[in-house]
């Protein structure tokens, strides 16, 4: 069952309004990352609400346990389906978030898809992605985490190292096939994460910045039903 969120990376609430009534029918799930909550905060949140969506709260919590949690009580608050934690934040926090009750869904990101290899090495001198997100997969499951946020290309691999991983994987980096990569690096088509069973993947751009949105999302989710009829679950 895959399903797509789109990405509302955009700066104002007439564009975040337009976008939601143009694919209410045909979308559920809506990112707020940090370019619209920063602009607008719970306003671009309450909006998605307002037109029958579910937000993924994309703002990347990283920083002391406590602070953590407290922004975990805070996003529950806001009604929305899940957040964005980051993993290499470590047990301690992961844990600290986990134990909040009630609480959205923790979506743990491992590496970012505009990174590579080499992007690591300032850091971990002998890291590779494929390696890194393993452990940092592995640290969310062991430690409440509900989802992992990856690449498509760690998804087969996660699966065969970690065998008792039945948790949930979002996959950002989703690109139709001839599609401007932009930023992203570690780039995968809706296709190929619906033959997956990729259970979420956030689309951004391909949608958003189409000249006629609604069209571009109806072609990721026909061309993902074609790829896996079983697969998609588009409400």
């Amino acid at each position: 069952m895959t399903q797509v969120i789109v990405a509302l990376d955009v700066d104002t609430i007439m564009r975040e309004e337009q976008l939601l009534t143009q694919l209410k029918d045909n979308v559920t799930f809506y990112k707020v990352g940090l370019q619209l909550f920063t602009a607008h905060g719970k306003r671009a949140v309450d909006l998605v609400h307002k037109h029958g969506g579910k937000v993924f709260l994309d703002l990347k919590f990283h920083d002391i346990p406590q602070t953590v949690a407290h922004a975990v009580k805070e996003a529950q608050k806001l009604g929305v389906y899940a957040v964005s934690i980051h993993l290499c934040g470590g047990r301690d926090m992961l844990r600290a978030a986990a134990e909040i009750e009630p609480r959205p869904k923790l979506w743990g990101v491992t590496v970012l898809t505009s990174m590579q290899d080499r992007d690591l090495r300032p850091l971990h001198p002998h890291a590779k992605v494929a390696s890194f997100v393993k452990n940092l997969a592995r640290l969310g499951w062991v430690n409440g985490i509900d989802g992992t946020i990856c690449s498509g290309l760690e998804v087969q691999y996660l699966r065969k190292a970690l065998k008792h991983l039945d948790m949930k994987f979002i996959t950002p980096g989703i690109r139709p096939a001839g599609a401007a990569a932009n930023d992203q690096k570690r780039v995968m088509t809706p296709e190929q994460a619906a033959e997956l069973g990729i259970d979420y993947i956030v689309v951004g751009r391909p949608i958003t910045h189409a000249a006629d949105p609604l069209r571009a999302a109806q072609d990721i989710l026909s061309s993902m039903k074609h790829a896996a009829p079983h697969s998609l679950e588009t409400r």
